[in-house]
């Protein structure tokens, strides 16, 4: 019998690297892609794919109570939910659609589940609800949260209340953890593509504060492997971690690209950093392999290569969204 799955936010950067990673690993699966199209959201994503019979496309909003009910009253097996407003520096500035979208659109889809029923409910979080660490240490499941930034809140907010749905209604909900990603349809305001096209422009990169904050970087694809992993193998109720182990500072890792296409790192501007910026992320990942069997198999430099290279090869893509 085909698996119904519906994936929200699937027009974005994860979520259609997600879609197409579905459709490639499983020829009998069904997709609905659900997305609002905001400025981040971009059906072009998924062009190469948009004539597969096993994929459909609806343009709604995860906070419209009718239309997802209208969505959900056909049933599918699994719903993942990537959607989500997910820029720090955006949240600074206007919390207000991180709290319409990533708390009350997850609320929407968690009440139109327990009404119309399915057979798993995996939200898709980040290492920011844990906050920011020291020099040492990862932090785990059972880390306590600690969001520091309004995207980080509304993120936490969501995951307590796929927490409560499972615990009081009994959803079967799984949340996953996931690290820093990056590679092919990455909107350019993140770090990794805005460095790659503003070199190609021949533009400065700008570098908050001194560059020394800490991240852990994971391949989009190591990261689609784990969600499929996780929906075959996770069990409701579980929290997953999706950790890169690839640690680098901002710095080393602008370097490293300017290092890798040949350009001298007096290209680095280095500009005043964003309030309440958290200074390190590492998660450990210990559990999701022992659990479902991943880990992550890209190593940073070759997924930069390969990042560096869908960037220089799809510079119309890129182009008209700057």
């Amino acid at each position: 019998m085909t698996t119904k799955v519906l994936v929200t936010g699937g027009a974005g950067f994860i979520g259609s690297n997600f879609i197409r990673y579905l459709l490639h690993e499983h020829k009998d699966w069904e997709v609905t892609n659900l997305d609002k199209l905001t400025y981040a959201g971009n059906l072009e994503n998924l062009k190469d794919i948009e004539s597969n019979p096993v994929y459909h496309f609806i343009k709604g909003d995860i906070a419209d109570r009718q239309l997802i009910g209208e969505v959900l009253e056909k049933h599918f097996d699994i719903l993942v939910n990537f959607a989500a407003e997910s820029h720090v520096d955006r949240s600074i500035t206007d919390a207000t659609p991180f709290v319409d979208t990533n708390m009350k659109g997850t609320q929407v889809l968690l009440e139109g589940t327990r009404q119309y029923g399915a057979e798993l409910f995996v939200q898709i979080s980040t290492d920011e609800v844990y906050g920011s660490l020291g020099d040492t240490g990862q932090f785990s499941e059972r880390s306590p949260l600690s969001p520091n930034s309004p995207y980080a809140a509304s993120k936490a907010a969501a995951d307590l209340l796929c927490q409560a749905y499972h615990h009081t209604y009994g959803l079967p909900v799984i949340i996953t953890r996931c690290s820093n990603n990056y590679g092919p349809f990455q909107f350019p305001e993140k770090l990794i593509p805005l460095t790659i096209t503003n070199i190609v422009e021949g533009k400065t990169i700008p570098v908050y504060g001194d560059g020394l904050n800490i991240r852990d970087w994971i391949y989009v694809e190591d990261h689609c492997r784990a969600i499929d992993l996780i929906l075959q193998k996770g069990k409701p109720g579980e929290i997953y971690n999706i950790g890169g182990n690839s640690e680098k500072t901002n710095l080393e890792l602008v370097q490293y690209i300017l290092d890798t296409m040949e350009k001298p790192h007096s290209l680095i501007n280095f500009v005043t950093d964003r309030p309440g910026h958290d200074r390190r992320y590492a998660l450990d990942a210990t559990k999701t392999k022992k659990e479902v069997g991943w880990k992550a198999e890209v190593p940073i430099e070759e997924g930069l290569k390969s990042t560096i290279q869908w960037y220089r090869e799809n510079e119309g893509w890129w182009l008209r969204i700057k």
